[in-house]
């Protein structure tokens, strides 16, 4: 699957983009948090307060307990404020 991270979010992992593929006892985005922010100190940054970080799935937003299984593209956001 194709992850793609915006904002502070892609400042902090150092990348805009990458393709993974996570273990298969990773099934939610709570899960593929957890999982990025074992890999390296830059993930564990970008994702220190997971509570924050905003998620969707194929273009769709979702919640953290939310399946990621046949998701072709996860994105990772900061919180968004209108005006």
């Amino acid at each position: 699957m194709k992850l793609k991270y915006f904002a502070w979010v892609r400042e902090r992992v150092g990348k805009a983009e990458e393709t993974i593929e996570p273990p298969p006892n990773v099934r939610t985005v709570a899960d593929l948090m957890a999982w990025l922010t074992a890999r390296d100190d830059a993930y564990a940054h970008a994702f220190e307060t997971p509570k924050v970080i905003r998620a969707a799935i194929d273009h769709t937003h979702v919640k953290a307990d939310a399946v990621i299984a046949g998701a072709r593209e996860i994105a990772f956001f900061p919180p968004m404020t209108g005006g």
